[in-house]
């Protein structure tokens, strides 16, 4: 059975939302996924799935946000052994999922390139399924990609002020 290349990108909410959903899916269906979380360091809600599942590993390859500050060297030193591990990783075939959470930002960033992406993307073993997320998706991220979702903010309640609803929408 073919692997399929899934990319989430754009400004909207959802697209790590969306990866876990997939996660999920494939969890309930005997599957073992891994999830690689670039430019993340903090453990949200959704990294205690790995409580419940056995045959689910997070793993997360970042120092903090980018918001108040640049990336520095132990920025790119952490995405790039990142993308180090989920090549090998999806070279084996380990797992039937891998989830590259964020990778566009690490692209974006220049912590990583988008051809270093495709290329480890490109040497996984036949069947594993990848789905890559973050805002600001490269061409060459999408061209790559068999399914391409953008997803766009129409109306957010952030912008009302409203802080997030830690276990609901983070």
């Amino acid at each position: 059975m073919e692997g399929y290349v899934h990319l989430y990108t754009g400004n909207g909410k959802g697209k790590t939302t969306a990866a876990f959903g997939l996660a999920l899916r494939a969890l309930c269906a005997g599957k073992s996924v891994y999830v690689g979380q670039f430019v993340k360091s903090m453990k949200y809600n959704e990294t205690a799935a790995e409580k419940v599942f056995g045959a689910l590993e997070v793993e997360q390859f970042g120092s903090g946000c980018f918001i108040d500050r640049n990336p520095d060297g132990e920025d790119v030193r952490l995405a790039r052994a990142g993308l180090e591990k989920c090549a090998a990783l999806m070279k084996e075939g380990r797992y039937d999922v891998v989830i590259l959470d964020e990778i566009c930002i690490a692209v974006h960033f220049g912590l990583v390139s988008d051809n270093e992406v495709v290329a480890a993307i490109s040497g996984r073993a036949p069947g594993v399924e990848v789905v890559m997320t973050g805002r600001y998706a490269t061409q060459a991220l999408a061209d790559c990609a068999d399914l391409v979702t953008d997803m766009r903010e129409i109306k957010h309640y952030y912008t009302k002020g409203v802080l997030s609803r830690n276990g609901i929408d983070r």
